[in-house]
């Protein structure tokens, strides 16, 4: 991995599970990151205000304010921040949920070491990679709507929605592969950073997110069109 990347990074593990954030904590030092455990919501929450952290790694089961309640909180004033979410639950509303409220990915524990850290080191690329790729585009127009890359929002007939990391970054390789057929393999690989053999269905719902955003139907959508079988393809 690369050394400097995770000499640079601080992971605030938000555990109230003693064991495993302890078990968390000295795996991500032995990897060469910097780390801070929180052991409940408020907590966690006092941390993100007052300290730099580059990555989140979040419990959803905690005291005082839950792992939705937190990034619910922490994305109206970071949408930029990555968030790893961490569940015993495996209910698929629960993933949404948290995908809905601005959670970049999440493991259903029990997890494997290895793929904690192989998440991990995905997030903070993609971190790494936006920031390179939005160096010369801030402000993009689909349609009706106008996306500004820099505070990750878009704006329709004078409304603003904030959009989530994830959501932008997908947007931004659709547009960098205009009229091309991408696949879901492609996207979990190239903007997650991920095997595709992780869950392809996490594509699909940030893909039907975007659409809610830009299209004027999006059960009828005009700029990002499904290839049946395949992925998407983008289009003005």
């Amino acid at each position: 991995m690369n050394q400097l990347l995770s000499e640079k990074s601080k992971i605030l593990i938000v555990e109230d599970e003693e064991t495993l954030a302890v078990g968390l904590e000295y795996n991500l030092s032995e990897e060469g990151y910097e780390t801070i455990i929180a052991k409940n919501g408020k907590e966690a929450l006092e941390i993100f205000e007052n300290d730099r952290i580059d990555l989140i790694v979040l419990d959803i089961m905690l005291p005082f304010y839950d792992g939705f309640e937190i990034t619910e909180i922490v994305r109206k004033k970071d949408p930029q921040i990555p968030i790893l979410m961490l569940t015993a639950k495996t209910k698929n509303e629960d993933k949404l949920k948290g995908l809905e409220l601005g959670v970049d990915d999440y493991l259903t524990k029990p997890f494997h070491l290895d793929e904690l850290l192989l998440r991990i080191r995905g997030m903070l690329k993609r971190k790494t990679w936006y920031k390179k790729l939005t160096n010369n585009i801030s402000i993009y127009k689909i349609g009706l709507s106008e996306i500004n890359f820099q505070n990750l929002t878009c704006s329709r007939d004078g409304k603003d929605f904030q959009l989530t990391h994830s959501e932008i970054m997908i947007l931004k390789y659709l547009i960098d592969k205009k009229g091309e057929t991408v696949s879901r393999k492609e996207l979990l690989e190239n903007v997650w950073n991920i095997s595709p053999e992780v869950e392809t269905r996490t594509v699909d719902i940030f893909i039907s997110r975007l659409r809610k955003h830009l299209e004027i139907d999006p059960t009828n959508p005009q700029y990002i069109k499904s290839v049946r079988g395949i992925g998407y393809i983008f289009n003005e």
